[in-house]
């Protein structure tokens, strides 16, 4: 509860796209015009062999101001992003109703060194504010990055896959077991980091896990 205090007294209550004063973080003209790279789809992949997940949602098509806004969201200290990006999930009735039937959302961790680096874990701040609107419970304690491996970015799919390889570890894990989990991640490039992570709550037992990242590339 603190936390979210000192979040709102911090952030800025603008359109995260167009920087216009607006309590909602999202104008209705930002909103109309991120239309034409939405693509919002619920994809069944408990019969894809190579996918440690039972659903995908991609939210928009990696580019164009999607893409730079992520960019400035996670590296160039625009913290307050992560206000508008929550706004974007939560005015999307197809995924809201989807949420309905999960019980947990885990967001994929940075390892510590990263965390003190950039001073906050872009995609914990959005399930945060996610949880806070929904009926889904934050587990943010559970799955834990132990390896701090080089950027995945510029990689080829083979690189990543090694590079991520037992990246992930798990702890208090009671909480998690029989439910159904929300993941959530920025970026959705070949998958790998997701499927690195699902790897590891599937061992826990949960029953079925949903990945849902802001854009896929």
């Amino acid at each position: 509860m603190m936390l979210n205090f000192i979040l709102n007294l911090i952030y800025p209550n603008v359109c995260g796209f167009c920087n216009t004063i607006n309590n909602n973080h999202l104008c209705k003209k930002c909103e109309l015009k991120l239309e034409k790279y939405k693509n919002t789809n619920i994809i069944d992949c408990s019969e894809i062999n190579n996918k440690k997940f039972d659903y995908q949602i991609n939210i928009f098509r990696y580019e164009s101001i999607i893409r730079e806004k992520l960019i400035q969201y996670k590296f160039n200290e625009k913290a307050y992003l992560f206000k508008t990006f929550s706004k974007i999930i939560l005015n999307d009735k197809k995924i809201c109703g989807f949420f309905e039937k999960y019980d947990i959302i885990i967001p994929v961790p940075i390892h510590k060194k990263r965390n003190l680096q950039r001073g906050y874990n872009q995609t914990e701040l959005i399930a945060r504010e996610i949880a806070k609107n929904t009926n889904l419970i934050l587990e943010n304690k559970v799955l834990i990055k132990q390896k701090n491996i080089k950027p995945q970015s510029g990689l080829t799919k083979f690189q990543r896959e090694n590079n991520i390889k037992n990246a992930f570890t798990a702890k208090n894990v009671n909480s998690i077991k029989n439910k159904n989990i929300i993941l959530l991640d920025d970026i959705y490039t070949t998958g790998s980091t997701v499927n690195e992570c699902c790897k590891v709550l599937k061992k826990l037992k949960v029953n079925k896990i949903a990945v849902l990242t802001i854009a896929k590339d």
